[in-house]
């Protein structure tokens, strides 16, 4: 391990003269021009205490409200353009499937009771799934990505890192604020602002803050015919956050935060990249059902394992469906936090919220122009969280040392509604080579799937529970020692109930098989059709024998002890801090709170996902303070590591016994002159499945064909170079540049390496000695799914000037300035061949286009 990271290091250290970077500056927020006296040092919370970032022993990205305007990060996801180590994904829904990763870990999955494995905390307070972070990002005074586990600082311990967000607090002296519009293409209209009042001087005051962002769809729908019928991918939110600060004459002070945030964005639709046979070779002709691809063409690719250039069927920027994604969003809460000062060198702090999320979602889930299957959404995710903890010095100041507790208590309850549609019969016709006539399922069952409709009912009961400490001891001048630890206790109880279902076509088709009424080599294809896991019924009889769906009702329990060691030392003549550290992780398990979670007979539940972390680190100002350079190497392995893939036809859940990331990070500000500073960072990573990730498993297909592959969306490079230029011309106006490229390499789209559907099939297992045999087939025959993204990159330019000494602002921008449209998640395309019947059709959601515009800013 020790040469690995060593060879990272030579490498990035060679490299590091092109490569690109973004390094936060403190600067002031909003319109406001930079400060350049004192822009090194940048003041961040991510030990519990207010320290300069460049003195506290861990890996953290610090971000400013300035860094967030000059880049244009509206919310989460686009942290990404500042943060070398942090990427996101989005797919499918507008709620649930927002993807987190930090240094290439993160939990891909759509599924309501996966959580992330990257925490988001908002004003101390933890986020329970990222989907309910997704508000706009303004008034924020502070973004801090903590690379690694956490459990021993936060409130709710997190397997990968934490994104850890402060918004501005009311200021108790001064009235003032601020006003943002902007206008871009798609016609996207944007408006932000806030108010601070002053309602006792000195002692309490109200800041209320507001935002609404309206932007058409870039992906145009079109029906079988190529008509466009509507877009999607577009934004429709607005936000209010209302905060009451108050501080007493006897040190008592906090504040009190509500909010409340819609959005009826249409999210996402999905470009068909390749084709299965049954589409390119006439199947889908013959039954009667048109042109299908996202182009509106009969033919977009029939190799789904190879190669192939994508920009231009995703460059079309048009997809299809029957009906534009539908969503309406209300997420809301109340967040408090008191600070109570219990000596001159102790406080006690308490940070309590509550938070509600809603959401009604319909879509069409098999991401064509054919009416075959949509989905509907109705659920809710309530969640209490309590955090209290006594911090503070002692033995001379020594001693810095933090004891506390955290509880959680979330409440989900979704029901989703499936429905099969007119063309869903048509589609199985042609998934069996195009049988004319009579669709094959009302031919055989006499039972039309028109109109079949189940309405499933998802629900889960958890609390987590924790007692944690963290203390940092000066143990010679320098020299200071941290230990963590934590314990914890996870309680889940959950399941899946039907409601509802109309469905007759499962048991017409059990009926017609055992009667000897399908033909032999229809009855597979018949059955995982007429009892498509997502709309079937129910416990039926023969699920005792059959893999039918299965109502459960489980519960999880797990309890594990957390613990850091950190040794950091400052040196005395030099401004220069290194560390060396090691940190034992988790992340909960739980229960798959899927339709198809128990078939066969099989538990629901996943185990938790746990993590051993080692790091070395560096940090310094150089030349004078003109340069800050940072650099870590980390080496992290992960038991258990949880992995949702769907299958084209159901979702599977499981643990993978081993993944690994390893790598080394840098990040360097260096301030060229008091109006030019330039930016470089890079992340160098190795996330992967190792060849022998299957452990004990060796006999489980889907753990063991990852073994040897990389993690899904884990580039192993990415790096960020940007420059800051700020000239005053006179007469208080001063000109502004900001620029950025972020550089990307080729990274694996999709959880799924190996064509498993294909290994399973037939008597390949047979045919090679055995499964490891098989796979290893596999590999040397080019069953490997090539779901790789090319390299990409990614140009940010912004530009304007300032008047009345940063009073006022008028700014153009473009993002992706290239017009790079490259796809994020890539899957298998629901009910177009897929899984037994030996066909491949794959579609990804495509990244956001290039897009410009201008914003104007006040302050007053």
């Amino acid at each position: 391990m020790t040469r690995k990271l060593a060879a990272y290091a030579a490498g990035l250290m060679a490299c590091s003269a092109i490569t690109a970077p973004a390094f936060a500056q403190d600067n002031e927020a909003q319109a406001g021009p930079a400060p350049q006296a004192d822009d090194s040092v940048i003041i961040v919370t991510a030990t519990r205490r207010a320290q300069d970032v460049q003195d506290i022993p861990i890996a953290v990205t610090a971000i400013s409200p300035q860094a967030l305007d000059n880049q244009g990060v509206d919310n989460i996801r686009e942290v990404t353009d500042l943060a070398p180590s942090f990427t996101s994904s989005q797919a499918q829904i507008a709620s649930g499937s927002v993807v987190l990763r930090i240094r290439g870990v993160g939990t891909t999955s759509n599924n309501i009771g996966f959580e992330s494995a990257v925490g988001i905390f908002i004003d101390g307070a933890y986020q329970s799934r990222p989907g309910v972070a997704l508000n706009e990002f303004v008034d924020i005074e502070r973004v801090e990505v903590l690379r690694g586990p956490q459990g021993t600082l936060f409130g709710r311990n997190t397997s990968a890192g934490a994104l850890n967000i402060t918004t501005k607090r009311p200021e108790l002296d001064a009235f003032g604020g601020f006003v943002n519009a902007g206008y871009g293409n798609f016609d996207e209209i944007s408006l932000q602002g806030a108010v601070n009042v002053p309602l006792v001087q000195d002692s309490l005051a109200l800041r209320v803050t507001g935002a609404y962002r309206k932007r058409d769809g870039f992906l145009d729908i079109v029906d079988d015919t190529g008509t466009v019928i509507g877009d999607t991918n577009d934004v429709d939110q607005y936000l209010v956050r209302a905060q009451l600060g108050f501080e007493g004459d006897s040190g008592l002070r906090g504040r009190l935060i509500a909010d409340f945030s819609n959005s009826t964005s249409s999210c996402c639709g999905a470009v068909e990249l390749y084709q299965a046979p049954a589409v390119t070779n006439g199947a889908y002709a013959a039954v009667g059902l048109g042109a299908n691809g996202g182009n509106g063409q009969p033919l977009v690719s029939t190799n789904p394992f190879g190669q192939s250039e994508f920009r231009e069927i995703l460059q079309n920027r048009v997809v299809s469906a029957n009906f534009a994604p539908q969503a309406d969003i209300d997420n809301y809460g109340l967040t408090g936090e008191v600070e109570f000062p219990l000596s001159d060198s102790a406080d006690l702090i308490f940070i309590g919220s509550y938070r509600k999320f809603e959401n009604e979602e319909f879509y069409d889930s098999d991401f064509t122009a054919n009416d075959i299957f949509n989905v509907g959404i109705d659920g809710e995710i309530e969640t209490w969280t309590a955090e209290l903890r006594v911090q503070g010095e002692a033995m001379g100041g020594a001693l810095n040392y933090m004891i506390g507790g955290f509880f959680a208590d979330e409440q989900i309850d979704s029901t989703t509604t499936f429905l099969l549609g007119s063309e869903y019969d048509a589609n199985t016709g042609a998934l069996f080579g195009g049988l004319a006539g009579p669709a094959p399922i009302q031919l055989f069952t006499g039972v039309d799937p028109n109109g079949t409709r189940t309405l499933n009912r998802f629900q889960q009961d958890a609390q987590s529970y924790a007692i944690f400490t963290n203390n940092t001891l000066e143990i010679a001048d320098g020299l200071e020692l941290t230990l963590g630890l934590r314990y914890i206790w996870e309680e889940k109880s959950g399941g899946f109930t039907q409601t509802e279902t109309n469905n007759q076509i499962c048991p017409a088709t059990l009926a017609a098989t055992a009667a000897g009424a399908i033909p032999a080599p229809l009855q597979g294809g018949l059955f995982a059709l007429g009892c498509f896991g997502f709309a079937a019924p129910a416990d039926l009889p023969q699920a005792a024998v059959l893999p039918l769906v299965r109502t459960f009702q489980e519960n999880f329990d797990d309890e594990e002890l957390i613990y850091t060691a950190r040794l950091g030392y400052e040196f005395a003549n030099a401004p220069i801090n290194i560390y060396a550290s090691f940190t034992h992780g988790i992340k909960a398990g739980g229960i798959n709170l899927d339709t198809t979670a128990a078939l066969n007979g099989v538990s629901a539940q996943f185990l938790s996902e746990e993590v051993d972390a080692y790091e070395i680190g560096f940090k310094s100002r150089l030349i004078d303070d003109a340069l800050t350079l940072n650099i870590a190497a980390f080496y992290e392995e992960f038991q258990n590591f949880q992995v949702l893939e769907f299958t084209g036809l159901a979702f599977e859940t499981f643990n993978v016994p081993l993944a690994e990331s390893q790598g080394v990070e840098i990040e360097s500000l260096f301030r060229v002159s008091p109006e030019l500073s330039v930016t470089a960072s890079a992340t160098i990573l190795d996330a992967s499945y190792p060849d022998d990730c299957a452990g004990a498993q060796t006999n489980v297909l889907s753990v063991a064909a990852l073994c040897g592959f990389d993690l899904t969306n884990a580039p192993s490079v990415i790096a960020i170079m940007g420059a800051n230029y700020e000239q005053p011309i006179g007469n208080g106006m001063e000109f502004f540049f900001a620029g950025q490229v972020r550089i990307e390499g080729d990274q694996r789209t999709s959880t799924q390496a190996l064509d498993t559907a294909a290994i399973a099939s037939g008597s390949f297992i047979a045919d090679n000695g055995g499964l490891q045999g098989a796979i290893a087939a596999a590999r040397e025959n080019g069953l490997i799914i090539g779901d790789i993204q090319d390299g990409q990159e990614f140009v940010n330019v912004r530009a304007g000037l300032r008047f009345n000494d940063g009073a006022y602002s008028i700014e153009g921008f473009v993002n992706n300035l290239t017009d790079n449209v490259v796809r994020g998640v890539t899957f298998n395309t629901t009910l177009r061949g897929t899984g037994g019947f030996n066909s491949r059709s794959r579609s990804a959601f495509s990244l956001q286009p290039r897009t410009y515009g201008v914003v104007v800013r006040a302050k007053f």
